[in-house]
Formats: C-alpha cells, sequence, structure tokens
C-alpha cells in the first residue's frame, strides 16, 4: 500500500531524515520507534504532506504523493493523528468530528455516509456519544485522544498515521485505546503507521517495525522479533515499563 523510498526531509539545513525507506501492506500495522529527536515525528509529516521531503519517494497505492498539498493527501486516503491531540476546544464533540469529514460535506449525497461514519466512531468510542454536544475543552484527555482518533476516521482514511497516541494518559486508559488501535487493523482493515514511545504496547499490537535513530532506520522486522531483541530491550524496552503493561 504504501512505499517510501530513500526520502531526505530537512528543517531548514537541519537534515532530519536521511535516505529513509520502508514500506505498508495492506491492513497491517506498522510501528516506528526510537528516542525523542530521531525523526518520527518527520516521518509522519512528510507521509502527510506537512513536511515534503525534498528528494526521494513516496508512494501510496502506486500513486507519487511526495509532492501532493496535505488536503490532497487527505481525499487520498491518509489521516493523521498528532502528538498533543491538537483538538478545536471552543467546539462541540460532534462539531470536531464533522470537521473530520470536511472533504465530504459539499457533496450532499455524503450526508448519510458521513452521519454512518460518526456512527461508527461513537460506537468505538460510546463515550464520545455521551459528550457529543460537551466542548471538547472540557474532555480528559483521554477523552481528548479519542475525539482526535474519531476525527481522523471521520475522512475514512485507509491509512491512518498515529503520532503518540499514549502520550500522557494514565496506563488503563492508554491499553484502551491500544485496544482500539488493533481492532481497526483486525475489523476494519485499516493500515495503520504507529510512532509510539512505548516500545513495549507498540510492538504487541504490531505486525512489523521498524527502529528509527537520529534520521535512520537502523533495524526491521517482525514486532514478536523486536521485542525479544537484546539491543532493542537494552535501548527501548526499559523494566518499569515491562512491568507496568504486564499488570
Amino acid at each position: 500500500m504504501l512505499k517510501i523510498k530513500n526520502i531526505n526531509t530537512y528543517y531548514g539545513q537541519v537534515h532530519a531524515l536521511k535516505n529513509v525507506s520502508l514500506h505498508l501492506n495492506e491492513g497491517e500495522i506498522v510501528t516506528l520507534i526510537g528516542a525523542n529527536g530521531a525523526g518520527k515525528t518527520t516521518l509522519l509529516n512528510s507521509l502527510s504532506g506537512i513536511v515534503p521531503p525534498r528528494s526521494g519517494e513516496i508512494l501510496f497505492r502506486d500513486l507519487p504523493i511526495g509532492s501532493l498539498a496535505a488536503h490532497q493527501i487527505v481525499k487520498l486516503g491518509i489521516s493523521q493523528v498528532p502528538e498533543g491531540r491538537q483538538i478545536f476546544k471552543p467546539l462541540s464533540v460532534e462539531d470536531n468530528l464533522e470537521l473530520g469529514a470536511y472533504l465530504y460535506h459539499r457533496a450532499k449525497k455524503e450526508k448519510e455516509q458521513i452521519k454512518k461514519t460518526a456512527e461508527m466512531v461513537y460506537e468505538l468510542f460510546p463515550i464520545l456519544r455521551e459528550r457529543k454536544k460537551q466542548l471538547a475543552g472540557t474532555l480528559s484527555g483521554g477523552e481528548l485522544q479519542m475525539l482526535s482518533i474519531g476525527r481522523a476516521l471521520m475522512a475514512r482514511p485507509r491509512l491512518l498515521l498515529l503520532d503518540e497516541p499514549s502520550m500522557g494518559l494514565a496506563p488503563l486508559i492508554a491499553q484502551e485505546i491500544f485496544q482500539v488501535i488493533a481492532g481497526l487493523s483486525r475489523e476494519k482493515s485499516t493500515t495503520i503507521l504507529l510512532v509510539e514511545q512505548n516500545a513495549r504496547a507498540a510492538l504487541k499490537i504490531a505486525h512489523r517495525a521498524y527502529v528509527l535513530e537520529t534520521g535512520r532506520l537502523i533495524l526491521e522486522g517482525m514486532a514478536a522479533d523486536l521485542l525479544e531483541n537484546k539491543e532493542v530491550q537494552r535501548a527501548y524496552l526499559g523494566k518499569e515499563k515491562k512491568e507496568i503493561w504486564e499488570r
């Protein structure tokens, strides 16, 4: 579904991604792990058109997208859930979800489908149905993350980019979020690229994984294999995290 070939992305003169190549197959979860500053968010932003790469190639369903604008990429079927939620807090939950479907609002025939997609989101996150008239700014951190994912799903993506979905969440809420992510792949056939600092939790739900270090991919493999890799364990799977996520 997605092929990235030797992309190089810069912030001014800073070379953030260096000849990065990876791929995602239809319906799988691929996780990208690495330390802060490794370039994980930059990779997602390059895919979604926010920070286009200067060189290299990005193919989505065999279509080159590296030079497309962000809204064109969303229209093709790629949605990003940004780090830090970035919800419109003065608006209601319902209004935030409707904004996620902004590409479809002009077509009258799409109104019924927008309602069906919203219903799917409410089924995934029942608490959002209870809160749909409530201002987003009054939600808890976990509810905001659910809303952020729900808003991205309103665009009916074939590929969902998730940036640190467990950040700042209590372990039980984070586990619930990861269960929903796994369900999207298993039950909705949504392809997912997951950036996550909680490497252990991410590897447990992913099919495959890549390790990014200072802008370069240094390791790739099946997620289950990387969970047992001694170097990955040493660098990213601390004992404290293991105890929390195996309770």
